[in-house]
């Protein structure tokens, strides 16, 4: 990326003699001990000066590199904003020059518009484009990644326009793809931004604003002891009488320990002991798939 930037801007250096009618580029060390008026008001003048000089010449390059270096702690200021991330900072920074860069070529003083109410936007949107095209949580294919840009865009592009957000018909017909392949892009979306299980989803109807993770379902109580049920009754018959009698009080017809033990006629700890027991070993057949009655009940 930095010869993409090299590309791009002609750095200032001190070793190069300035254009005729300029002073010397400020030092680094110059730059960075400027207050933000001093270096706001110097950013301004060079833009006037800028605004006069041929593109292609030595002293355009040259004013164009100070500017573009004296409004490099914007970008590490918007930078440091996305340092959570898994990209490394010098990443950030180096996509965040070129959001500077653009802004710098972009930047029309005779707007009325500060440099720095135009710059932070171009240079924060051209970090989250970065995040956007390169961060996705799961693994997609490249063509689902190329059309959820692409719809993503169209989709800014016609809200901007339509002032509402469109429809996949909508998107469909403006970048020429089919209605399925719209909603795809769309689909894709959420992939790249799932929802958190414990956002708050707002009031919609009948949504009382919960999270997600508190309207999921838990598990059914009833279905797990009719998997229990169906696993062991093979491997009842090796238990004793009164070890079957314990199990079918506690899993089929649903009494408490204290229950059975009155029905029994010992105590409840002792159920909870003969449980505990019974359930260990019935836990060891059901891992093995030679213990007896199993091969012959499952075929």
């Amino acid at each position: 990326m930095s010869s993409t930037l090299d590309r791009q801007v002609r750095w200032p250096d001190q070793s190069d003699p300035p254009p005729p009618n300029l002073p010397p580029c400020p030092t680094r060390d110059e730059l960075r001990a400027m207050g933000k008026l001093e270096a706001r008001a110097l950013s301004d003048a060079l833009f006037a000066r800028l605004a006069g000089l041929p593109r292609e010449s030595y002293a355009y390059s040259y004013v164009r590199g100070t500017i573009i270096e004296l409004n490099m702690p914007m970008v590490r200021f918007i930078a440091a904003r996305f340092r959570h991330r898994a990209q490394e900072m010098d990443d950030i920074v180096q996509v965040g020059t070129i959001g500077l860069i653009k802004a710098v070529d972009g930047y029309d003083p005779e707007r009325g518009v500060e440099f720095l109410t135009y710059a932070l936007p171009t240079i924060a949107g051209e970090v989250k484009r970065f995040f956007r095209d390169t961060s996705w949580p799961v693994r997609v294919p490249r063509s689902t990644q190329e059309l959820y840009l692409a719809v993503t865009r169209g989709s800014d592009r016609l809200e901007q326009k339509l002032g509402r957000l469109p429809s996949p018909e909508e998107i469909a017909a403006d970048l020429d793809l089919t209605v399925e392949q719209a909603v795809e892009g769309l689909v894709a979306g959420r992939v790249y931004r799932p929802d958190s299980l414990d956002a708050l989803r707002e009031h919609d109807g009948d949504e009382t604003g919960s999270s997600l993770l508190d309207r999921l379902g838990s598990c059914d109580p009833d279905l797990e002891l009719a998997e229990f049920r169906t696993a062991v009754r093979p491997l009842l018959a090796g238990l004793s009488q009164r070890e079957q009698t314990i199990v079918k009080l506690r899993f089929w017809d649903a009494l408490t320990q204290s229950e059975i033990a009155a029905r029994v006629g010992v105590s409840q700890m002792h159920v909870s002991r003969l449980i505990g027991g019974i359930l260990g070993r019935l836990r060891e057949q059901l891992d093995d798939e030679d213990a007896p009655g199993w091969a012959t009940e499952t075929g």
